[in-house]
């Protein structure tokens, strides 16, 4: 099997280097600048699960010139629409696309583009970055990638790229059930983000306040309540560690997306909460505090772009 990694960022080029080092046909679709960095330098990990060194196979744009099994998609969602044509020529007839992107709406503009048999559902967890050397730096031990067909069937295909995935030194998991994990890890993602974007802390921070805890659960309930009414309904279990992970005492815990803000960054805002708000929108259910954290992450959006 040949897999196509779209972006060698933290996600793409982690996952990407682990399996290449377990030997498995791995080539990265990469920007010009990073080309050169990693011909340069390599690609370098720093890990508690082992550093690694790797010369990768690079490829940039243009330089793509027929199908691969799969594709690993990990840019930012904000970046997608950009990226549909540079891995395009690597999509053939049975290749499978696995978008490792935050929400949902990645899947509709996929499958508009390149047809539902095409794209597989697909979530992973990791907490990596890259430091100012470019090398990808992962902050703690846990790693995991979870896949399958997003109608939760049996197939040949999916047997084949689980086999491929097996014993490249992370945790890889065929899952029946990979449509409701990806709404999960949205509930999770928009509820979090929201929380500690509107309060400007982290979790403890929050929790502390007076009122914090409730507005923390009032949260998670109007996102619980758009999802159960347009997507999966999540499982109890996980239910029940959102609000504890939410609500935890003392806890350091902040999104991505406020580190984000806080760095003056480009953030996913528009695909983690806009566009859970307009689902709520059109399905007509009242969300005060997910539309007042959507106008807020709005404004610092458009005050990003002007400057």
């Amino acid at each position: 099997m040949r897999l196509l990694v779209v972006g060698a960022g933290s996600t793409g080029g982690y996952f990407g280097a682990r399996l290449a080092q377990a030997g498995r046909d791995v080539t990265f679709l990469v920007r010009p600048a990073r080309a050169a960095a990693l011909r340069a330098r390599g690609l370098q990990i720093i890990s508690p699960h082992g550093n690694a060194t790797l010369k990768p196979k690079l490829a940039t744009a243009g330089e793509i010139t027929g199908p691969f099994d799969t594709v690993l998609l990990t840019v930012k969602s904000y970046s997608l629409t950009a990226a549909l044509e540079d891995f395009a020529p690597a999509i053939g007839e049975g290749t499978m696309i696995l978008p490792v992107l935050n929400g949902m709406k990645h899947l509709d503009t996929l499958i508009q583009r390149f047809g539902a048999a095409a794209v597989l559902g697909c979530i992973c967890l990791v907490v990596t970055t890259i430091d100012p050397e470019g090398r990808i730096v992962q902050l703690i031990p846990q790693q995991e990638l979870a896949y399958g067909e997003l109608d939760g069937r049996s197939s040949e295909r999916t047997a084949r790229l689980d086999a491929f995935m097996q014993g490249a030194g992370f945790t890889a998991r065929l899952s029946a059930h990979i449509e409701r994990e990806m709404w999960e890890k949205w509930i999770l993602l928009a509820s979090l983000g929201g929380i500690t974007c509107l309060m400007r802390g982290s979790i403890g921070e929050v929790e502390a306040a007076a009122g914090g805890r409730e507005f923390a659960l009032e949260f998670l309930a109007e996102v619980l309540s758009v999802v159960r009414a347009v997507g999966k309904p999540p499982s109890e279990a996980f239910l029940e560690a959102a609000r504890a992970l939410l609500t935890a005492t003392g806890s350091s815990l902040t999104s991505s997306m406020y580190r984000d803000l806080q760095q003056g960054s480009p953030i996913e805002a528009d695909q983690i909460i806009g566009d859970l708000w307009q689902r709520a929108q059109r399905a007509q259910i009242a969300t005060p505090l997910l539309r007042a954290a959507s106008a807020h992450l709005s404004i610092y959006q458009s005050r990003a772009r002007a400057t």
